[in-house]
């Protein structure tokens, strides 16, 4: 059992040196978002940088994603039984792997008209969260800077989330495999 006042914001382990996301949101309402990577204790040793910027989000697509995020993990933090959080201005630390989770959203949505961020949130949010870490890998891969917009899987994130003009409310989590995969007839020998 973990003690609540080990953990801050969202998730985030309160200990100084952990591999954590920032999302900083600036006082000034016409300011941009930033999304950072903090690798913590790991940063600048064998290559690592200290902390990565990820994406820059205007700041009315980030008002427009906010919400879905803040739900989504704090659904997840509840069901740890981990305290719930709330964005703020200033820094906000979130859990690694609930950062990956956002840049996928951020990503989707930083071209995003007005019009389709509804939808692109409720498309993140139907995604299981190893679905959204296994698109971070991918993303992150060969577009992952704030510079990046546009290239490679950052593109594909968009496109794949946008597709359609209605939200997902009638899909239903998909149901684990009921065939053991490595049992299937491909791996049966024939006589």
């Amino acid at each position: 059992m973990t003690e609540q006042g080990q953990f801050v914001d969202f998730g985030a382990p309160a200990q100084f040196g952990a591999h954590i996301f920032r999302v900083e949101i600036p006082a000034a309402r016409s300011a941009p978002v930033r999304i950072v990577e903090d690798y913590g204790y790991d940063g600048l040793e064998g290559g690592i940088p200290h902390a990565e910027e990820r994406v820059i989000l205007a700041r009315a697509v980030w008002s427009a994603i906010a919400d879905a995020a803040r739900r989504e993990f704090n659904d997840r933090l509840k069901a740890a039984k981990l305290p719930t959080s709330r964005w703020h201005v200033g820094c906000n630390r979130v859990d690694r792997l609930l950062g990956k989770e956002l840049c996928v959203l951020a990503w989707t949505a930083e071209t995003a008209n007005a019009a389709q961020l509804p939808i692109l949130a409720s498309k993140w949010a139907a995604l299981r969260p190893e679905e959204r870490w296994w698109l971070f890998s991918m993303t992150v891969a060969e577009a992952g800077l704030p510079e990046d917009t546009q290239r490679g899987w950052r593109r594909a994130l968009f496109y794949a989330l946008s597709d359609g003009e209605k939200s997902p409310k009638s899909r239903t989590r998909r149901r684990p495999m009921e065939h053991d995969v490595y049992n299937l007839p491909l791996f049966q020998e024939h006589p």
